[in-house]
């Protein structure tokens, strides 16, 4: 027994819950579960970075708007893992983990201008909505509504998100 099928066998008989899915399937809907965690993780922290170090003229509303969008995007991780592991997968480990596994770019700029925060937010959120539409289609393939279910209402949160972000950054005549 090589020691990656002798790994597999140990996650196999210690971490896997009963499921009807194939094997093929929990391997396929854990790997794309395990992307969106990793880029849902990066998003959060992301906002909330924005959140701490927003600052001018809107700073209040700003403000608030982006620690309640953080808030929403973080109630996501747990349903995601969760989720994971209900279809006999493994979900992320670590911050290294989690790195290796992201799309969705970091900011550790010292500054950013809150416009650009926002529009920065803005495009990532719209990154996650089509993130989660290719989870959702990889779902869908082998019949786990279960998981199709939370990404719809998952992809009407972020696209809310996306569309509070757009209109904060619309530049308006005076």
């Amino acid at each position: 027994m090589s020691r990656e099928t002798a790994t597999e066998a140990r996650i196999r008989t210690h971490l896997s819950p009963p499921s009807d899915l194939k094997p093929e399937a929990t391997r396929d809907i854990s790997a794309a579960l395990g992307g969106l965690i990793a880029d849902v993780f990066t998003l959060y922290l992301k906002t909330k970075n924005f959140h701490w170090h927003v600052s001018g003229p809107h700073f209040r509303d700003f403000h608030l708007l982006l620690d309640e969008q953080a808030d929403q995007i973080f109630a996501m991780t747990d349903a995601i893992a969760e989720r994971t592991r209900k279809v006999g997968g493994t979900t992320v480990h670590s911050i290294g983990d989690i790195h290796r596994r992201r799309r969705i770019k970091d900011n550790d700029a010292d500054y950013v201008e809150p416009q650009d925060m926002l529009a920065e937010l803005c495009e990532d959120n719209k990154q996650l909505t089509s993130i989660m539409r290719e989870v959702h289609d990889v779902c869908d393939e082998y019949g786990d509504v279960a998981t199709t279910s939370l990404l719809e209402v998952w992809i009407d949160e972020t696209e809310r998100r996306t569309w509070f972000l757009y209109e904060a950054t619309r530049n308006r005549p005076s």
